[in-house]
């Protein structure tokens, strides 16, 4: 087919060449940059929905139309699909109140808290809070409440300070140590006094990522805290010369590197916020490591901990500096004694999930979930939490579980995602529920494409939405039978392929070895010269931890490649072998030897 590899890091020369060979007019230029993000996103209409679960099986989303911004209102349990307000008059009361004109459509607020008796809404909108009388039509000021939960904000969103589970207080650093603030009160207690620069608490500073944000797991009961103390004093530090108008900036800041003998550790400890009282587990320094990634906070928490919900234990694991060894350990909360279960030793690198931590400490059974790649695939076991005993094999197959979802002990089931169980592409997420016993296996997205999911906190319905590359996405809510209750959105795509945008190929090709399947995406010029050979582009990320696609959900663009395209090449992206999401021995297959890691799968795959 193609005969010509440029792979991305040779971009420029690629560009170079093609303009050697045909001048490229401003024209053609303009018309690549039509296919930018920017440029594409707003001709997708009834798409991106992100719905917000409320008490009784209801919630509400926001979606872009043809008007504009539509809110809708869902009843998951009557079956029902309305307008959260209406737009025209919430315009009208918030233009009188403020003395402004409003579009319907256009209104200045994107997030509202509907009352859990369903008579008004509160939003935020010209610096103040509203509530609006749904019925008598009337809007007060000052006596609404918009703001995000907690749960909906990023690692970085929810600012520098971490909220109980209770909303009553907040833990922050000031001068390398941990403070609570009662957040009614605004009174602010001191809870540690020794913390000191590269020595200081729940610090957040660490390696490749970094915040001012506290790194902590609150218990359940909102009255302790599970965090460290962490020492970086003797580790080496890595430059960085900023590139910016004016005189760089020197950055430094401590990363231990290979074959250093000084790494970052963490000293575990639990805090009573409401006594003060700190306790220190009577264990050594663990190396600041955990089983997701080399950041310990990568889920916005801290990291491979799991209380019991009284909060007088703390699960937790303790991961060596290779991450070839997870320890799973049991904390006595109240007096820093540690007993440790069992541990799971392999040759490469232990990972517990794909995306998310998947373990989970089960205190009313006695039992822990576990999640381990030993036969080869990434899969559920049951432990006993006593006798560090394996019990059974949860799931089983050649498919990948992607993420725990939600366990719930008094019911013995496990709901989760997996990936390469449904024929056809294996990245494609799909929901699946099962018994602890590893019985009655139950697929809960049988449409075709990779499906995201949010579950109620009933947990009797969620909200999937899937796609694919190719095919925009649908949205529907199902019960927990994986049966379609409501319909909520179909993207409509047709402005974006008016303006001559054309979805990329999914192909399937053989790896390097010539027997592994492999699965990518190829973006052509949406015109193309019959008999002209074009450049080939090869978009790769190499490295094991992730890959070239991404995800495999629609999107009206990714990145620049259609743009690339446009220019006069042909752009790949190949998911090649050592990348996730695939079998243990498939993500391993360049271990220790990053220098190859996927490329000779990128050689074969363009040469097919």
């Amino acid at each position: 087919m193609i005969k010509h590899l440029i792979t991305a890091t040779m971009i420029a020369s690629a560009l170079t060449a093609s303009a050697q060979k045909d001048s490229l007019s401003s024209k053609e230029y303009e018309r690549a940059e039509k296919f930018l993000a920017y440029n594409t996103e707003s001709l997708v209409s009834r798409n991106n929905v992100r719905p917000v679960w409320l008490p009784g099986d209801k919630l509400w989303y926001m979606v872009t139309s043809e008007k504009g911004n539509e809110f809708i209102l869902v009843d998951a349990a009557k079956k029902t699909r309305t307008p959260a307000f209406d737009h025209t008059k919430v315009a009208a009361a918030l233009g009188k109140a403020t003395g402004k004109t409003y579009d319907a459509y256009k209104l200045p607020f994107v997030f509202i808290t509907p009352s859990d008796d369903g008579k008004t809404i509160g939003f935020t909108a010209e610096g103040k809070t509203w509530s609006y009388d749904l019925k008598a039509n009337t809007l007060q000021a000052g006596t609404g409440t918009a703001a995000a939960p907690q749960q909906q904000m990023g690692r970085r969103g929810g600012g520098n300070e971490v909220l109980s589970p209770d909303g009553k207080k907040a833990v922050f650093i000031r001068n390398w140590n941990l403070w609570v603030r009662d957040v009614e009160s605004k009174k602010e207690t001191q809870l540690t006094t020794d913390g000191i620069e590269n020595f200081g608490y729940a610090t957040d500073n660490a390696g490749w990522t970094m915040s001012d944000r506290p790194v902590v797991k609150w218990s359940p009961d909102s009255k302790k805290v599970s965090t460290f103390q962490q020492d970086q004093r003797h580790v080496g530090d890595m430059y960085l010369v900023t590139t910016n108008v004016g005189k760089p900036v020197l950055k430094a800041w401590k990363y231990p590197l290979p074959g250093d003998s000084e790494i970052v550790k963490i000293h575990r400890v639990i805090i009573d916020v409401e006594s003060g009282k700190m306790v220190r587990l009577q264990i050594p320094p663990d190396p600041h490591r955990a089983t997701l990634s080399d950041d310990i906070s990568s889920s916005g928490s801290f990291d491979d901990n799991d209380w019991k919900a009284d909060g007088s234990e703390l699960a937790f694991l303790s991961s060596s500096r290779d991450h070839k060894q997870a320890k799973f350990r049991i904390a006595d909360a109240n007096t820093g004694a540690v007993r440790d279960v069992f541990e799971e030793v392999v040759k490469t690198q232990f990972e517990s999930g794909r995306g998310a931590i998947n373990w989970r400490y089960l205190p009313a059974s006695g039992e822990i979930l576990w999640y381990s790649e030993r036969d080869d695939w990434g899969h559920l076991y049951l432990y006993d939490a006593k006798t560090g005993n394996l019990k059974h094999q949860i799931t089983k197959g050649e498919f990948v579980v992607a993420r725990v979802v939600d366990v719930n002990e008094k019911a013995r089931q496990i709901i989760f995602t997996a990936v390469g169980r449904e024929p056809g592409n294996p990245y494609f997420q799909h929901l699946y529920k099962i018994g602890f016993d590893g019985k009655n296996l139950v697929h809960l997205t049988p449409a075709h494409g990779s499906h995201t999911i949010a579950l109620s906190p009933s947990k009797k319905f969620f909200v999937d939405t899937y796609s694919q590359p190719d095919t925009p996405a649908v949205t529907v809510v199902r019960n927990m039978a994986g049966k379609i209750v409501t319909e909520l959105e179909r993207a409509d795509i047709s402005k974006l392929v008016a303006s001559g945008w054309k979805a990329p190929k999914p192909v399937k090709v053989k790896a390097g070895d010539g027997k592994t399947d492999i699965f990518g995406l190829v973006f052509t010029p949406t015109i193309m010269e019959a008999g002209k050979k074009y450049p080939v582009i090869d978009y790769i990320y190499p490295g094991p931890q992730g890959g070239s696609v991404g995800s495999w959900s629609f999107v009206a663009s990714r990145g620049d490649h259609q743009a690339l395209a446009e220019l006069g090449f042909i752009v790949v992206l190949i998911e090649g072998t050592s990348n996730p999401y695939r079998s243990k021995s498939y993500h391993d297959m360049n271990y220790g030897n990053m220098a190859e890691n996927t490329l000779p799968d990128q050689v074969a795959a363009i040469r097919q």
